[in-house]
């Protein structure tokens, strides 16, 4: 049984998927602006992010709303909850064709989430989690991965334009894992890396300069369905609302294989890039 609350996030969540896929065949129509360099966004993060916002301040006008598109937008009440939403996670995969992007929407009590939804319009996947009540794919339970060490591990990453600086840092750590692991992936949707770990199709995920609409809803299916998830150093991932938009490392993953990742990201002194 659904809680009310995400009841009413899979119906926004599945009104904003719709609008991606009504906009999927005419990409070249599209108006595209570049908000950062080579950070791009549509008509159609827009169009889809305002279904989910008409959504919710029907139902809670005292919710405060943080959206990638819109921004911070205060509720009526001076509520301690804020719903977190993106409206198209993958912009780049989907302004291309590319097959793989998602609707993500968390709702988050005094920085820590406590619901989330993950949407895949394309495949018909609904990841959901709710906090001390698990986390799901279409109804059933899913769980992390049970791999113990790094040997034959699928760690996934990303590699985003605004943390190009810090790119040799990444790719020495990336040499160093590929010692190890079985294969790196590189998705283009932070969502949906997240959503797989917590279902066990990776073993770990791993990025930097990620924002709270990126990961708050991942971020809580990973820890319901049984795994880790903290910044490079194994510190807590910060607020998941409007005070940590500056963005954050972030590592998620089965408990054993997190630990394996976070000391080889501070062995190969990629984490030391941060500080």
């Amino acid at each position: 049984m659904q809680k009310p609350a995400v009841t009413l996030m899979v119906k926004a969540a599945r009104a904003a998927g719709n609008v991606l896929l009504r906009h999927m065949y005419k990409l070249d129509a599209l108006n595209v602006v570049e908000k950062d360099r080579m950070d791009f966004a549509s008509e159609v993060d827009e169009l889809a992010e305002k279904e989910i916002i008409k959504e919710f301040r029907r139902s809670t006008p005292e919710y405060a709303i943080l959206g990638e598109e819109g921004g911070e937008k205060p509720g009526k009440g001076g509520s301690r909850f804020t719903w977190v939403i993106d409206p198209l996670d993958g912009t780049s995969n989907y302004l291309r064709g590319i097959p793989h992007f998602c609707v993500s929407i968390a709702l988050v009590e005094a920085g820590e989430p406590v619901h989330g939804v993950i949407f895949d319009p394309l495949r018909n996947e609904l990841f959901t989690a709710s906090r001390g009540s698990g986390a799901t794919l279409n109804d059933k339970r899913i769980r992390v991965a049970d791999r113990k060490d790094l040997a034959g591990a699928m760690v996934l990453t990303g590699f985003p334009p605004r943390e190009r600086s810090r790119a040799s840092a990444q790719l020495k750590c990336v040499d160093t894992l590929l010692t190890e692991i079985e294969d790196i992936r590189r998705t283009g949707s932070a969502a949906l890396d997240l959503a797989y770990v917590a279902a066990g199709r990776a073993d770990a995920y791993f990025e930097a300069g990620v924002k709270p609409w990126d990961i708050a809803a991942g971020a809580l299916m990973v820890r319901e369905a049984g795994g880790k998830v903290g910044d490079f150093k194994g510190r807590s991932t910060g607020p998941m609302d409007a005070r940590g938009v500056a963005g954050r490392p972030l590592l998620a993953g089965n408990i054993k294989v997190a630990e394996l990742l976070q000391q080889r990201i501070v062995n190969t002194g990629y984490a030391a890039a941060f500080d």
